[in-house]
């Protein structure tokens, strides 16, 4: 197994976040590093919690785990400190503040979601009460009808078939 010097293994790391956003097998030919060390390295960097997509898609397009790591890396800076970091990853502020409003209003949601979820449940519950009560009528309805047609089919079988007068 190959090693790499900690400095090569940063840049390429760099190179998979924005600007240049690059995909993991662009860099495999580029580097001549093989995709699988390129995914291990971008799993540990995720787990420091760096937002490294590394899939060649821009920011509006990564995933909401790493919206949510950028929104957690930048919670704490300051305005020049968040330009900078701007600056440095390829954002916008702005695109920083989108995510970071829906980080919010996805938590907040979700007391209204389970109130509703809550809500739908006790109805399902009721419906379902009412559906079984319905489906022990009909079962013993049934049981009935087939007893009186064994039945009937006895009693022609000892008296034969009532014959209209």
């Amino acid at each position: 197994m190959k090693h790499y010097p900690l400095e090569r293994k940063e840049a390429v790391i760099q190179k998979m976040m924005p600007p240049t956003n690059m995909s993991i097998s662009c860099l495999a030919a580029e580097t001549g590093i093989t995709q699988s060390t390129l995914y291990n390295w971008r799993k540990q960097a995720k787990s420091r919690g760096v937002a490294v997509p590394g899939d060649g898609k821009n920011a509006e397009q990564w995933s909401s785990v790493d919206k949510f790591a950028v929104v957690l890396e930048t919670s704490a800076l300051n305005t020049a400190e968040l330009a900078e970091y701007c600056r440095k990853k390829g954002l916008f502020a702005e695109q920083i503040e989108q995510w970071k409003r829906a980080c919010m209003g996805a938590n907040a949601s979700a007391d209204e979601q389970e109130k509703q979820y809550k809500l739908l449940s006790r109805a399902d519950k009721k419906r379902i009460k009412q559906l079984e009560v319905d489906l022990r009528r009909k079962e013993h309805a049934l049981a009935e009808t087939a007893a009186l047609l064994v039945l009937r089919k006895k009693a022609n079988a000892i008296w034969g078939e009532i014959e209209d007068e």
